[in-house]
């Protein structure tokens, strides 16, 4: 297991020939604890994104330091646990099959929870590869889809690319309500 001492770490996972992030993990966080747990290989993959300092800890002192303190275990069940609800949000984000309903829900998901207060709404920090990697889609079809968006003025792309502004999070739910019923009941 890893703890972040500096520094951030981007966790990966090949999934079905896409490479989709699962976390940018800042100081304070950590990672491979599952491999420690469940005694098993590791299931993802984690690049220093910037100059970090890891302090690495084997099974055995893991197991003494959950035995030795209640604090360190309940903060550990608090992270997991949110973790966890993290990882139910994102398997139902990518049981939506079409590009533009996955990125919708994510970007109402990302927003509710992430989203920076702007003058013209909601701003989100992900650019166009940060997304489609998030929502395991290629990036064509992220552009395409925020494209779409744009065009129906319910999100504005940054100048800079570096993120985009959501003007009203609830447009987005109706919006995907909207795509829903076009969906189930055919449009002409």
């Amino acid at each position: 297991m890893f703890i972040i001492q500096s520094g951030r770490v981007r966790i990966t996972r090949r999934v079905g020939g896409l490479e989709m992030e699962l976390a940018v993990l800042p100081a304070g966080e950590f990672f491979g604890e599952m491999a420690i747990v469940n005694n098993r290989p590791r299931s993802a993959t984690a690049v220093a994104i910037e100059d970090a300092l890891v302090l690495v800890i084997d099974g055995q002192t893991f197991e003494a330091m959950i035995r030795g303190s209640a604090e360190i275990a309940i903060r550990m069940i608090k992270k997991l646990s949110d973790r966890l609800e993290q990882a139910d949000q994102q398997i139902e984000m990518l049981l939506y099959r079409e590009p533009n309903h996955r990125l919708v829900h994510f970007l109402r998901q990302e927003a509710q929870r992430a989203g920076r207060p702007h003058a013209t709404g909601v701003a989100v920090g992900l650019n166009e590869r940060q997304l489609a990697e998030r929502v395991g889609l290629h990036a064509d079809e992220v552009r395409q889809a925020l494209d779409r968006l744009e065009l129906a003025k319910l999100i504005r792309r940054s100048s800079d690319g570096s993120g985009l502004v959501i003007a009203e999070v609830g447009k987005l739910q109706d919006f995907l309500d909207f795509l829903e019923m076009k969906e189930r009941f055919g449009a002409p």
